[in-house]
Order: structure tokens, then C-alpha cells, then sequence
């Protein structure tokens, strides 16, 4: 491990010490140097485009990896908490009903506490089956011609 480190460490200073060096103070000798100079800059940017495309890289990777273990959940299972629908009463405020296998539970919400408030007796039926659309969303669907209707 510690080689490893100190072979990365000493990468850039091999970079330096291949460049070569301007000895000669004519006009000719600078002349002859100033393409290596522009190949050299051209070198690094272009060492500066792939590092940064492979940084990118390894962040979407890593993203699309994440979203994947998230949506797997735990093996062979499916979901077994469903919102079935939700009303704000305030602005930090909130009753939301949900089905816990057969057993459906109207739960308030508040910034620092989530309170069972009931539990029904006989299960509230959402139309075709569906839950329901929280009102924000299903206007939106309709501002912008998406509404599935």
C-alpha cells in the first residue's frame, strides 16, 4: 500500500524531469523549444480533459450503483408499507394513511414526531386499485398535458 502511494506521490516529478530543458538563448534554439512548449501544454490539457472525464466517470458509476442497491431492497421480498394517500394540514403538518399488509394506519406527521392515530377497521379503497395521487402532483400532470385521463 505504501508503495503505491509513493509511486503516485512521485508520478508528476518523472512528468517534469522528461520535459526538456531550454539551454540556448538564441532565436533558433527558441524557436526550436516553443512547439514542445505548446506540445507540452497541449499535453497537459489534454492529461487535465481525461482525468476530469474519468473523475465524471467514476461519480455516474457510482451513482447508477447506489440507485441500483437502493431500488433492490432485500431479496426476494417486495414492499410490504404502501402510502395509500396523504394530506397536508399545515406547512409542517401532515396525515398520511398507509397499508401495513391488510391493516391500514392513518399516522399524523409533524416535524419531530410520526403519531398512530387510528387504525381502520375495514380497508378504504382507492379507484382502480391505484394509490391515490397527492393533489400538488396530479395538478401538475395536468398543468403540463400528462394527465393520464
Amino acid at each position: 500500500m505504501n508503495r503505491l502511494l509513493g509511486t503516485l506521490l512521485l508520478l508528476p516529478v518523472t512528468a517534469l524531469a522528461a520535459e526538456p530543458v531550454a539551454t540556448a538563448t538564441t532565436a533558433t534554439a527558441t524557436a526550436a523549444v516553443a512547439p514542445t512548449v505548446v506540445g507540452g501544454m497541449a499535453g497537459q490539457l489534454t492529461q487535465l480533459v481525461l482525468g476530469l472525464l474519468l473523475v465524471l466517470g467514476v461519480i455516474f458509476a457510482l451513482a447508477w450503483m447506489v440507485r441500483r442497491v437502493q431500488q433492490a431492497g432485500p431479496a426476494g421480498k417486495g414492499q410490504v408499507i404502501d402510502i395509500i394517500g396523504s394530506r397536508a394540514l399545515g406547512p409542517r403538518d401532515r396525515l398520511v394513511l398507509v397499508q401495513v399488509g391488510k391493516e391500514q394506519i392513518l399516522l399524523g406527521l409533524t416535524p419531530g414526531t410520526i403519531t398512530p392515530l387510528h387504525v381502520l377497521k375495514e380497508p378504504v379503497e382507492t379507484p382502480n386499485g391505484e394509490p391515490a395521487t397527492p393533489e400538488f402532483a396530479q395538478r401538475l400532470m395536468e398543468l403540463l398535458g400528462k394527465d393520464k385521463k
